[in-house]
C-alpha cells in the first residue's frame, strides 16, 4: 500500500502561512521563507517579552529622576531616603505619580529627606 502525505503537508503548510500573515513578500507567500521568519520571529518575541519589563523599569527611573531632581535630590538618594523612611513603594508607582500627582510626590521626597537628614 501506498501511503501519501498530501492533505497533511497541505494542512501543515496552510497553518504556517496563516501564522505568517503580515510579512513582507515571499515571506508570507513561500513557506520555506515564511517557515524561516516565522521561527526567527518567535524568537524575537519570547526574547522582547523579557526586554519589555527591562524597559518599563528604565523609563520608570528616568520619571522618578527627574521628579527627584526638581526636588533637590538625585535619584540614588532618593531610593535610599525611601528605604530608611520605610516608604515601601515600587518605582512603578512612584513614577506614575511623578507623573499625574507631583504633590504627592513632593510629600514622598520629603520625606525622604528627612529620613537622610536623620540618619
Amino acid at each position: 500500500m501506498r501511503v501519501k502525505n498530501g492533505m497533511t503537508r497541505h494542512r501543515r503548510h496552510k497553518k504556517l502561512l496563516k501564522q505568517a500573515r503580515g510579512f513582507y513578500s515571499g515571506r508570507r507567500k513561500h513557506f520555506r521563507k515564511a517557515k524561516e521568519q516565522l521561527e526567527r520571529s518567535l524568537v524575537y518575541a519570547y526574547r522582547d517579552r523579557k526586554q519589555r519589563k527591562r524597559d518599563f523599569r528604565k523609563l520608570w527611573i528616568v520619571r522618578i529622576n527627574a521628579a527627584a531632581r526638581l526636588n533637590d535630590m538625585s535619584y540614588s538618594r532618593f531610593i535610599h531616603g525611601l528605604k530608611l523612611a520605610g516608604i515601601e513603594l515600587d518605582r512603578k508607582i512612584l513614577a506614575d505619580m511623578a507623573m499625574n500627582d507631583p504633590a504627592a510626590f513632593t510629600k514622598v521626597a520629603e520625606a525622604a529627606k528627612a529620613a537622610l537628614a536623620s540618619k
